[in-house]
């Protein structure tokens, strides 16, 4: 029985439940349908663009090598899916769950109309540990708060078996026609993305290479180094998890192997930092589901009333990295040239925008959505209401980063700041992170574009007034 697999954002073939469910009822048809159109404004942006291109040429080849092919469509899935197992002999559809509300309501009516149509259609959980509704608080209501949803999780987890790559595919007895992938012109027309070509290697294999570089070079020193932006110090392997080019349970048994061969007993691996972090993830896909508002509008609704600026040129200079503060604009210039920025960077440059500058959280989402090739709607619905403290478990309005602190804490040498804006290649290593202050400030750097302690207490004082009302 001929079964299509409708690949989205599980571009990867080991632990893959969908997959694997179709390989066992025998011939397989992979297909991926382009339809941004079901996604609204949360299509997916330059950046993750460049990375989808990437990634289905990588799983193309792998399929390939096990004699099958990618079949790539543009269109209605429903639609399409139904036309494409029409003409092959398909009786069956699988594919992997994704949590996004517009996706979730679209998947439904697919799911409905597949029915409909005669056909057997089944989806499977192959993105999280634990999805949305599994998770629930003493009164049967979602967390709102991380550390209970963290303590629940792993007392409810269950590691499943791995689920191996197959080494074959059996082929339909027709293979249906199949667009070109340059057909969906997801390569931007100019070339802005070859250092992001140079950093990544989008695909399954190259996120099992990510994966093992991060236990074998920085899974000891996790913990401490996570915070360093100058040195590999995470897993980055964000842009490899969005994509399904690895799934999360492969990365658990990764790790949980890696601390048994060290010598870490099972309860003291499932207390660690990384473990926590990647359970963050979790968290942000639990809000998403159960606050399906928070990508455009607050959680703390009373944030709705919140005094926010509209300054387009100070959007503007935060956007191109020349705010004259050091950190923040060596993330932005990073966040430009490959896709990705440090966490620690990103909390610095969003509480920048959101306190110093009083911009309106959503800018800021929006401008990572399109330049991050890890935009997550989770994650960055989350990561931009954490900072603003208008989302759940957020961070205190009024706490506030110092980028010129958090430089001289976690970038002491200056070396990431040297990194990525080399204007400052010279300036003494005292004033680095605050050139303005040096003796002969830098004529190619500008002055800050704030000055932060004063746009600090006008900060407060807005947030004060909120409280007020």
């Amino acid at each position: 029985m001929t079964t299509l697999v409708w690949f989205r954002q599980d571009l990867r073939l080991a632990d893959n439940p969908a997959l694997h469910a179709a390989a066992e009822r025998g011939p397989v048809v992979p297909v991926y349908v382009e339809s941004f159109a079901d996604e609204g404004e949360w299509a997916p942006g330059g950046a993750s663009r460049w990375w989808l291109h990437q990634s289905l040429s990588a799983l193309a080849r792998d399929l390939a090598h096990r004699g099958s092919r990618l079949l790539v469509a543009r269109g209605s899935p429903l639609e399409v899916l139904i036309a494409l197992a029409r003409e092959c002999g398909a009786t069956a559809i699988t594919w992997t769950r994704r949590y996004e509300p517009a996706v979730i309501a679209r998947d439904t009516r697919v799911k409905e109309g597949l029915r409909d149509a005669g056909l057997d259609a089944q989806s499977f959980n192959g993105a999280l540990l634990a999805e949305p509704w599994t998770i629930a608080n003493q009164s049967g209501r979602p967390f709102q708060v991380f550390t209970p949803f963290y303590k629940q999780l792993l007392r409810q987890l269950e590691v499943p078996e791995a689920i191996p790559a197959p080494t074959a595919l059996l082929p339909p007895a027709q293979w249906p026609s199949s667009l070109p992938l340059d057909a969906l012109a997801l390569l931007p027309r100019i070339d802005w993305y070859r250092e992001m070509a140079a950093t990544w290697t989008p695909g399954e294999a190259g996120a099992l290479e990510q994966l093992e570089r991060f236990v074998d070079t920085a899974l000891d020193r996790y913990r401490d180094a996570r915070d360093r932006p100058a040195i590999p110090g995470t897993s980055r392997l964000s842009p490899h998890l969005h994509f399904g080019e690895v799934s999360p349970w492969t990365i658990w048994r990764r790790i949980e192997a890696a601390h048994a061969e060290r010598g870490i007993d099972r309860a003291e691996s499932r207390a660690s930092k990384y473990f926590a972090e990647l359970i963050w993830r979790e968290f942000s896909h639990h809000l998403l589901h159960h606050f399906p508002h928070t990508p455009t509008e607050p959680l703390r609704t009373e944030f709705a009333r919140f005094p926010w600026h509209e300054d387009a040129r100070a959007l503007g200079t935060w956007q191109r990295g020349r705010t004259g503060i050091p950190l923040v604009d060596a993330g932005m210039r990073e966040l430009w040239a490959t896709g990705w920025m440090h966490n620690r960077v990103r909390m610095v440059v969003a509480s920048l925008l959101v306190k110093n500058l009083r911009l309106d959280w959503r800018h800021g989402a929006r401008w990572f959505w399109d330049t991050l090739a890890d935009a997550d709607l989770a994650n960055n619905t989350q990561g931009w209401q954490w900072t603003s403290g208008c989302g759940a478990d957020a961070a205190p309005y009024f706490r506030i980063f110092n980028p010129v602190s958090q430089g001289e804490r976690f970038d002491p040498d200056g070396a990431y700041v040297r990194r990525w804006v080399p204007e400052l290649a010279d300036v003494a290593l005292a004033h680095i992170h605050a050139p303005w202050l040096a003796p002969s400030p830098p004529r190619d750097y500008p002055p800050p574009i704030v000055d932060l302690k004063a746009s600090r207490e006008a900060a407060l004082a807005a947030y004060q007034s909120l409280r007020g009302r």
